[in-house]
């Protein structure tokens, strides 16, 4: 085919429009670079078996096996669940309070990698769009330039006419061609990136429901003898319980 030979020629710096060429494969090979990484990124974050792993460890949660949770962990490598969970095991027996921040702590950690340079390609699809079209019109600019010029000898304004009219569409194909597969590829990134959110934020409500229930039944709470009179009353307020005698606080709790 002849059109491929004398595309890649409009890359030549005597052709016109051939610093759009340029600017667009640049743009092409930075979007290609995205896509490889993002790729490379999220099939390591995301694990195929998110599902199954967080439900070993809301059994072993379940059961008190902390440190079998935090192995299990380990294993599951990069995995953005595990990641969360690894951390907010530390938390574990805290309290309610300490137990929720600290899952939204590493939530907002991990959100921000998922979603990271996934826009740049939206932009660069737009972006690579609007300099074909501006290479377009810079061509059709040279066309009826040729056109409208005095003096000139009919088949040299034919040939000028020619290589206006081919920058301008060379242009607008290039263009395309980098801007369909960069918003295509958005697409899917950006869905991979909403279902592996969702997921989080459904998995992270659960893993910290069964942490706060299991942090409230392992929790103990002593008083001494000498701290007990014979009118004692308890007071319980949020997450706190206090301990009155004769009227006056005993203790205050904080669960």
């Amino acid at each position: 085919m002849e059109f491929f030979p004398k595309f890649f020629q409009s890359f030549n710096a005597s052709e016109h429009g051939y610093i759009f060429m340029w600017i667009l494969l640049l743009a092409g090979i930075f979007s290609a670079a995205i896509a490889i990484e993002r790729s490379i990124f999220l099939m390591g974050r995301s694990g195929s078996k998110t599902e199954s792993f967080m439900r070993d460890i809301l059994n072993k949660v379940g059961k008190g096996d902390i440190e079998a949770a935090q192995k299990r962990c380990l294993e599951a490598g990069r995995m953005a669940m595990a990641h969360i969970v690894k951390v907010v095991l530390v938390s574990a027996g805290s309290g309610e309070n300490h137990i929720r921040n600290s899952i939204d702590e590493s939530v907002l950690k991990v959100v921000p990698e998922l979603e990271k340079r996934t826009g740049y390609l939206a932009t660069i699809g737009n972006v690579a769009t609007l300099i074909g079209l501006m290479g377009t019109i810079y061509g059709l600019i040279l066309s009826f330039a040729s056109v409208g010029k005095p003096g000139i000898d009919p088949m040299e304004k034919s040939t000028l006419l020619a290589s206006g009219i081919a920058a301008a569409m060379n242009t607008t194909f290039m263009g395309l061609m980098v801007a369909i597969p960069s918003i295509i590829l958005y697409s899917i990134f950006k869905s991979k990136t909403d279902q592996m959110i969702d997921e989080i934020d459904e998995y992270s409500l659960k893993f910290a429901n069964t942490l706060v229930e299991k942090s409230h039944k392992a929790t103990k709470y002593t008083i001494s003898a000498s701290e007990l009179k014979d009118s004692v009353s308890l007071q319980v307020t949020g997450s706190n319980i206090k301990l009155f005698a004769d009227d006056k606080l005993l203790k205050n709790i904080k669960r």
